[in-house]
């Protein structure tokens, strides 16, 4: 086995240590996860905590992980005698990304059961991470599925296999730690609010800490355990100060004017449900502990809220999340009695008390850093945005000169008609088109390939039942062989690559109708968010068009780059729509069984170059010879309508909806699927 890192070794990430051992002294505050940039160490101290837990003592012999102190009554192990325990080191589990159900739950021998009636269940990644830690690295990029299974587990405790009437159930608890990257987009609501806390990381500016973390990295590649046995001392101190931390943590006692300030705090920041005022006190009393402390203060609420609510407050996926700070002290300020604001008692600043590092990776408690380029414009937020003209008028922006103007704040978002990609496709599970996929309706049976995982038990029995006397059948049981098993063919939904082509010209440029674009085109990245889609954005202006966003799963990056998306210039169309071509062309290599929807948004005006409008024709039809499904969002508006996005969308073999017909509450709004064979006008 390769020796971890050491977990005191970490330079800076202040916030990641805090948040690790804060879980370490209380597992009830309920996980962490961990967002930031690739290469902060997100990995790195995860794996080095499980050295720091203390250990487990668990029943001989049980592949459960019972505890003999108060063993699981319904173990599938069988009901645990009384015995002495032995002791191991707590686990760290890691759930990768692409596992297979049965790995993650267990996978039950369904030809056993058949057969003979035995429950014969080899345990999953749950049964092992029970009473440990369950790490899932780029947990964001975990399939829905798998998703559904650990919120099971987490709000129950405990993990069910059901197959074909044959029920198993064992006991989960687990310490769940996530890290991500949020480029990649983000988490499910649902399982974003089961961590209990969250950190930001990203590596730090200062060059001495940056020159620190390499020359430790490079010590510990070259030689890791002489590198592990020189920081054996401070790890075994923390390890001390957990374990005291955490025989301490029953006598911390939380003040009803603590409470108070938690149950403030989380009105005041408008979290959904109750689990935010838990966790804020639950990670509270672990801050006192940790401390050494044994009443809660108003200092400890304030770090609590900065670690327990940022990912409580997204209210969509292009929300950041964060506190805001000023507030925090205000509702603390207003809510605290005032013997907990004396400031006498701080909580440790530095959490494994080693003082080797200057704390350059953010003392913010949780609190992401925002650039001023990130961040998303209130909506309504005009900024340097020239006042409005009515559209068709001498002075409407983009009309007269065509000059670039400035990006334009989008119109409120709206629930979309769903669009989906015709026949029945194989691609990641999501929830746009048809799909053949693990899980879904069942429409028919086929013989296994490989593993069976879900079994189509009246075809089984079909197969099996012509064989009964030439097996010998005596008994009740049915005689079941291996090539009896049928495999369920199931149809579900997948998940689909949706490329919006934005017109970003000066025929689109008054301010009120790019407004109502950048608004629609929202509202379908919202719709392919919760859709499970990847997305990516070409735009055309002037003479060229460019990828403003290259294919990726984080729509809430998309939305960034729509916000701040200039106009003005000619109608190059034809280059937009190649631009599209080229993209989707690299795609199917990276990923062939992901299906693409292409989304023109666009007037379907074409100007610039030598026959432009033709151009543009010969390029929709490269498109429909490929049998890419398309549909044109027609932005054309005013009474006297050329009806040129139809053309377009004709050339493309998709159809054309309008703004209006866009919306699924509109009377046109009906869920249509795009056709890639085209039709008639």
């Amino acid at each position: 086995m390769s020796t971890p890192y050491p977990f005191t070794a970490i330079v800076g990430q202040d916030d990641l240590r805090l948040g690790l051992l804060l879980n370490a002294v209380s597992p009830a505050v309920g996980g962490v996860l961990v967002r930031g940039e690739k290469g902060t160490a997100k990995s790195t101290a995860v794996r080095a905590l499980a050295a720091l837990m203390p250990e487990v003592s668990v029943v001989p012999g049980c592949r459960f992980s019972c505890d003999p102190v108060s063993p699981d009554p319904a173990c599938p192990d069988g009901s645990h005698a009384e015995a002495a325990g032995v002791s191991r080191a707590a686990r760290t589990v890691e759930l990768p990304v692409g596992a297979s159900e049965d790995r993650l739950v267990g996978a039950l021998d369904i030809e056993r059961a058949l057969s003979e009636g035995v429950k014969a269940f080899e345990p999953g990644l749950l049964a092992d991470a029970h009473r440990g830690i369950l790490y899932v690295d780029e947990v964001n990029l975990l399939h829905d599925h798998l998703v559904d299974l650990l919120l099971d587990a987490a709000a129950m405790g405990a993990s069910y296999v059901e197959r074909e009437g044959v029920s198993v159930r064992h006991a989960a608890r687990f310490l769940l730690v996530g890290t991500m990257n949020p480029e990649e987009g983000e988490l499910r609501p649902q399982l974003l609010d089961r961590f209990g806390l969250t950190v930001e990381v990203a590596a730090s500016r200062d060059t001495d800490e940056r020159v620190e973390v390499v020359r430790r990295r490079l010590a510990y590649d070259d030689d890791p355990e002489g590198f592990a046995a020189r920081w054996a001392g401070e790890e075994s101190a923390l390890r001390e100060r957990i374990a005291a931390a955490r025989a301490l943590l029953p006598r911390v006692v939380l003040g009803d004017g603590v409470l108070r300030q938690i149950a403030a705090t989380c009105a005041a920041f408008e979290v959904d449900g109750m689990r935010a005022d838990i966790v804020m006190a639950r990670t509270a009393t672990a801050l006192a502990a940790w401390a050494g402390r044994e009443e809660v203060t108003a200092d400890d609420v304030r770090q609590a809220a900065l670690l327990a609510l940022p990912h409580r407050r997204r209210r969509n996926p292009f929300d950041a999340p964060g506190l805001d700070e000023d507030k925090l002290d205000q509702t603390l300020d207003e809510a605290g009695p005032q013997e907990n604001n004396d400031g006498d008692d701080q909580p440790d600043p530095d959490p494994d008390g080693g003082g080797d590092d200057d704390g350059g990776g953010g003392g913010g408690g949780g609190v992401p850093p925002q650039a001023d380029g990130d961040r998303t414009p209130p909506r309504g937020e005009s900024g340097d945005t020239p006042s409005q003209a009515p559209e068709g008028s001498p002075d409407a922006p983009g009309r007269s000169t065509g000059a670039e103007q400035q990006p334009v704040a989008s119109a409120e978002p709206f629930r979309t008609k769903m669009l989906s990609v015709p026949g029945l496709g194989e691609g990641a599970a999501g929830r746009r088109s048809r799909a053949r996929t693990e899980h879904g309706r069942t429409t028919g049976a086929r013989r296994p390939q490989g593993a069976l995982t879900k079994l189509h038990l009246a075809a089984t029995v079909q197969a099996a039942a012509p064989h009964q006397r030439a097996r010998g059948r005596s008994g009740r049981g049915l005689v079941v062989r291996r090539d009896d098993l049928r495999q369920a063919t199931r149809e579900g939904r997948e998940g689909n690559l949706v490329l919006f082509v934005v017109d970003a010209s000066g025929s689109m440029a008054a301010r009120q109708r790019m407004s109502a674009v950048k608004g629609a085109v929202l509202s379908l990245l919202l719709d392919a968010y919760q859709r499970r889609d990847k997305v990516g954005l070409v735009t055309f202006r002037g003479k060229e068009a460019e990828v403003a966003l290259p294919p990726t799963s984080s729509v809430d990056a998309a939305a960034s780059r729509l916000e701040s998306l200039p106009t003005g210039g000619r109608t190059p169309l034809a280059a937009g729509l190649l631009k599209a071509h080229d993209v989707l062309r690299v795609e199917r290599l990276r990923d062939p069984s992901r299906r693409p929807l292409l989304v023109v948004v666009t007037d379907g005006r074409a100007t610039g170059g030598p026959e432009p409008v033709a151009l543009a024709g010969r390029a929709g039809r490269l498109h429909r010879s490929e049998g890419t499904a398309s549909v044109v969002v027609d932005c054309e508006s005013g009474y006297v309508r050329l009806g040129l996005a139809g053309e377009l969308a004709r050339e493309l073999g998709g159809t054309a909806v309008t703004l209006d017909e866009l919306r699924a509450d509109s009377i046109a709004g009906l869920v249509k699927d795009v056709t890639a064979a085209g039709r008639a006008a």
